[in-house]
């Protein structure tokens, strides 16, 4: 039985600890929320018990599971490595690049697991792709939400469009060349709605929108390359490809079209998708980590690699404001 310390029970809190319930081989030794009415309430509904010291907690574990504002994950992190626990912390991995570099030194040294929270690597639109030979050369992505107070102790950048930037990086087989990018804080502090170029040394070039003063919700990804247009809606839970036909394709619907080579056939998909729960796949995949002694599917090297393209956004950003 592997023992699970939640530290941060807020709203994402929640349905993680929701989800460790239904999960075989694990038990919840506790949890650390300094809200007292939040945590009262906690304890009431979940029947577990609350700590107010993170260090108490965590001796009694063998894992943790950070779910705290983006502000505290490094010193948790940072305190969960050095007392020997395994790491699962939600993204972004630290709030800045210095922090997010000591992390991955201790977690070097260390030999634990280490997973960050990129949730969308198991929405069941992108998971249906399994099997496609996915080589963009152009990508178009749109994350758009409706405004709410909740996430805005960081940017846009931090709060949704890094989800995308994982997707990307672990698409593109490449190295970041050039980042264009533009943004403006409207409702908040830091930048709420942000246009971004990414620009890869393969040549593969990603467009990418992120708002969250939007009237009405987008999360979508569309991949162009050879032969191939395949398009991912997070939201919807969709997938499509579309491509010249291939011999052994089994397609919904296909036509044919007069090119300057002669005839081609394009062949309409749409991959059957398993409606799954993306939060309780993550949290499993980190638990069979542990137990079965392999890297996790979203290392802390991933979450740093996001993390930092994601503040190289932000310093494009910053350097036009000023």
């Amino acid at each position: 039985m592997i023992k699970i310390a939640v530290f941060g029970t807020g709203h994402l809190g929640k349905f993680h600890l929701n989800n460790w319930k239904e999960i075989d081989g694990v038990e919840i030794c506790g949890f650390f929320d300094p809200n007292d009415d939040n945590a009262a309430a906690i304890e009431n509904q979940y029947q577990i018990k609350r700590f107010t010291s993170a260090e108490e907690l965590m001796e009694l574990s063998d894992a943790v599971d950070i779910v705290a504002p983006t502000l505290h994950h490094f010193e948790l992190c940072e305190m969960a490595i050095r007392k020997g626990k395994h790491v699962f912390v939600e993204k972004p991995l630290a709030n800045t690049m210095d922090e997010a570099r000591e992390l991955v030194k201790l977690a070097k040294e260390s030999n634990l697991k280490f997973q960050v929270g990129h949730v969308e690597r198991f929405n069941p639109a992108f998971l249906a792709l399994n099997g496609y030979e996915l080589q963009p050369m152009f990508i178009e992505v749109h994350r758009l939400a409706e405004f709410n107070p909740r996430g805005t102790d960081v940017s846009v950048v931090l709060d949704l469009m890094i989800h995308d930037i994982d997707i990307i990086l672990h698409l593109v087989k490449s190295n970041v060349s050039y980042i264009s990018a533009n943004g403006v804080a409207v409702m908040s502090d830091t930048p709420d709605i942000a246009n971004v170029r990414i620009e890869f040394d393969n040549g593969c070039v990603a467009n990418l929108t992120s708002s969250r003063i939007s009237l009405k919700k987008m999360r979508k990804i569309r991949l162009f390359q050879k032969d191939a247009y395949i398009g991912i809606d997070f939201l919807d839970k969709k997938t499509e490809v579309i491509r010249l036909n291939q011999p052994d394709d089994k397609n919904d619907f296909s036509f044919d079209i007069e090119t300057n080579h002669g005839v081609k056939t394009i062949g309409i998909s749409n991959p059957l998708i398993k409606q799954t729960n993306a939060i309780k796949m993550e949290l499993e995949a980190f638990i069979n980590a542990i137990i079965n002694n392999h890297e996790t599917p979203v290392t802390i090297i991933d979450g740093f690699r996001a993390l930092d393209v994601a503040h190289q956004i932000l310093e494009k950003i910053n350097s036009k404001q000023h």
